[in-house]
Parts: structure tokens; sequence; C-alpha cells
């Protein structure tokens, strides 16, 4: 990061609102910050320290970018859990408990996508959606079709969206018997599709094994896909008690683990690169168990309406987890979140409600640790790529009135006004 005179380097002056390790919530007002050429923050500094910082690094006044008085810069969010596959029914279809929900709507919908026409429309739609909600980086479930797995991972390079993208594997389904694979077909495309997608070489998109849960799959089938993630040094996601039907099944059909949690442990599942979505009914010796792996838990926000973020278990990050949430907006998860955390404490005095700091931190840092990704993205720091949303809470046609001037507030994805990934701007589209 030597001049902004070369093209892609960028300096913004204005507030940046970010959290931290320390603080859930912190509010940078007339701060300097520079993007290189690469993307990463090169600095991040007072407005009153812009002579010394132009000499450093090279730039001059006209070279800045000046937020309006009405703006703000926040990290892009981050959605741990969501599945790609099932945008095209997301708000419909919640009519059912988790089990009767997969066999009824789920798999049918998912069983379409061997249509890579079919496919390519909905992850079009699902990954422009998100990035147009403020989303910069998703961990995606696809489907058991590997070329449309392949084709996700495609566009949402294509579309500048950092993203972790699973094939889904499962050789057990006797409801929808069309719907699953062997466990050799299971092995062998997931195998392929990881060395397709490192192939392709794509900055900001990776694989991640992708077991769908323990009930659609055979511990033989777990084991490989355990022995896959550490062979290639790969992240690893599914999904772990999220309905007491379901770990009641998980029990039956895994009767010498001693716990769900243990079922994942045992075949090597549980690693400092996993993320497991829900975790509703986990033990205290289950938590624990996150806590020694180093893997970590994606709240699905817009389903659960108790988080206990005081217990000191793992890596906790934010989902919008459609099409089970009925919205591909993290702002719309963490809204309902603070709605279900404050019924809760109408309910019961002593649940300690959550503050939108904390969701905040939840949909942002918190994101990228229980990605693994904290090194590259969930705040302002040097060396972390810029990741970020431009905020006008006075933007035209926007939900906010604006009666005094007060702190930053964010109304709703209509006031996200740019988004940047790597430091390019992949929202307004350039299409």
């Amino acid at each position: 990061f030597c001049s902004f005179q070369v093209p892609g380097g960028h300096v913004y002056r204005g507030t940046f609102v970010h959290s931290t390790q320390q603080a859930p919530l912190q509010i940078l007002e007339d701060a300097l910050l520079g993007v290189d050429t690469e993307g990463k923050i090169a600095f991040i500094g007072k407005g009153a320290e812009l002579d010394r910082l132009s000499k450093t690094f090279g730039f001059s006044p006209p070279d800045i970018t000046q937020l309006e008085q009405h703006e703000f810069f926040m990290p892009g969010m981050v959605d741990t859990h969501i599945h790609a596959s099932q945008y095209s029914y997301a708000g419909t279809a919640l009519d059912m408990p988790l089990l009767q929900w997969l066999n009824t709507y789920t798999f049918p919908v998912e069983s379409r996508f061997k249509d890579l026409g079919f496919a390519h429309r909905v992850y079009t739609q699902v990954v422009k959606r998100t990035l147009r909600n403020g989303t910069t980086t998703a961990c995606y479930f696809a489907t058991i079709h590997t070329d449309a797995s392949l084709l996700l991972g495609q566009i949402a390079n294509d579309f500048g969206q950092r993203a972790l993208v699973g094939k889904v594997c499962m050789d057990r389904n006797n409801s929808v018997k069309h719907y699953k694979e062997t466990n050799q077909e299971s092995q062998e495309e997931t195998c392929r599709f990881i060395a397709e997608l490192l192939g392709k070489k794509y900055p900001l998109v990776k694989p991640v094994v992708t077991p769908r849960f323990a009930p659609s799959c055979t511990g033989v089938l777990l084991g490989q896909l355990g022995e896959i993630a550490k062979n290639n040094n790969l992240h690893i996601q599914s999904h772990i008690s999220e309905n007491a039907e379901e770990v009641k099944l998980v029990n039956e059909l895994f009767p010498e683990s001693e716990s769900y949690t243990d079922v994942y442990h045992k075949y090597n599942l549980l690693t400092d690169k996993t993320v497991m979505a829900h975790g509703c009914y986990l033990s205290d010796e289950e938590l624990a168990l996150f806590r020694e792996t180093g893997a970590s838990l994606s709240h699905c926000l817009c389903l659960h309406v108790w988080i206990d973020l005081t217990h000191p278990v793992c890596v906790c990050g934010a989902a919008s987890d459609v099409a089970g949430g009925y919205s591909a907006s993290m702002l719309d998860a963490v809204r309902r979140a603070l709605d279900s955390s404050k019924v809760l404490t109408i309910q019961d005095p002593e649940h300690e409600t959550l503050s939108f700091e904390e969701v905040f931190r939840l949909a942002t840092l918190g994101g990228s640790q229980a990605l693994s990704l904290d090194d590259q993205t969930g705040n302002f720091e040097v060396g972390k790529d810029f990741d970020a949303l431009r905020v006008n809470v006075a933007a035209p046609g926007g939900p906010i009135d604006l009666i005094q001037c007060d702190g930053p507030k964010v109304g709703d994805d209509r006031n996200i006004v740019e988004v940047f990934v790597a430091g390019r701007k992949v929202v307004p589209f350039t299409e």
C-alpha cells in the first residue's frame, strides 16, 4: 500500500461502527480508513491525523471519499447458516415440525437441483438478494448434486460474495427415497466437488464438508467425511439438536454414542473449523465438548427464542437459516432475536435480555469467528479485507424519519447504499 494513485486504492473519512473483542459496539467518529489495491485495510486513524497519514501512505485530500452527515460504514454481515437451495420457498411452508417439514417440502424441492437451469435461477437470486441485504459472507448448504453445488460457488464468485459452499452429503433417507446417495457416491462426489472448486482458485469461495445431519448419514459416511475434512484442512458444517424429535431419532440411530454431539465427535467432525447450526437442546456436557474441540455454534435467530451468551461454551455466530428462517436478511434475523429476548424477559424477569450491541456483534465479528474467518473479515482492523456496508440512514425511500441528530442507526436493508467485499464494490450491481 504505497500510493493511492494506483487504481483500486481508496481512503474514506467519516463514522465507522464495528465490534472488537473488548466491545460489542465501537463507534469511531471522524475516522480515516485506507484500503489498498488488494482490498485490504492499510490503516485506520483519526481525522486529526490526516497530515501524518497522508505523508505515510502517499495520498492527498482530494483522494478522500467523505461520508455524508447521515452515513456510516459498518462491517459486512456474516450469515453462518443458510440453505441456498431452499430460497425458492422462503417465507412459506412453515406449518410443520422439522422432520415432517423436510420430507414434505425440503427434500422434494432440493431434488429439483439436478436441473442446472433451475439451480442457476435460484442460486443467482439468493446470492444477489443476500448481497443486497448486506451479507458479504455466507456459509451455504447446497444439495447432493455436485454440478449444481459447483455452480453456486461460481455464482458467488461472479458476484463477489465471500462464501463457504457445501455439497450436501446424505446416504440415508427413507422418506424421500429418490433424494439420497449411496455411501460410495457421496464420498466420491464430495471429493470431486472439493477438487473442482479448489481448482477454480476463486479468491473468496471455498468448499465446506457438509453432512446434512446425523439422521441422514450412516456412521460409515460420517467417518469418511471426517477424514476428507482432515486431509484437506477444510471447514465442516452440519445441524445439531434443533428439534426434540430429531434428538430422540439420533439417540435411536446411534445408541453407542453418549449424545448427539458425541456422534460428530466420534467421527472427527468437531474441529476448530466446524460450525453447527442450532444447538437448542445441548447439555452442559455437550457444550463443554464444543469448547474443548473449538467448534462453533450458529444461532438461527429467526427461529431460536433463547440464546445464552453468558455460557462459556464456544464462539457463536448468527444466521438466517433460510428457509427454516423466513427471510434472507440478517437484519431481520437480529431484530427477531431482540423481540424474542424481550418476550422471554417479560415471562421470566431473571432472563437477561439481549442488547442490540450484542446481536450486532453476532451478525458481524461473531460470525467471522464462528467460521474461522476472523483473520480476514468481521471488523475494521489493519490487514483484514475491507468487507463493509455504507449505510445512509437518510436514504431516499428509507424507513427512518430523522427527528434529531443522534448516533448511528440502521433502519432496514433499504438504508444500505453500497456493499464492499475485499475492497471491491459489489452493490449496486453493475449489470
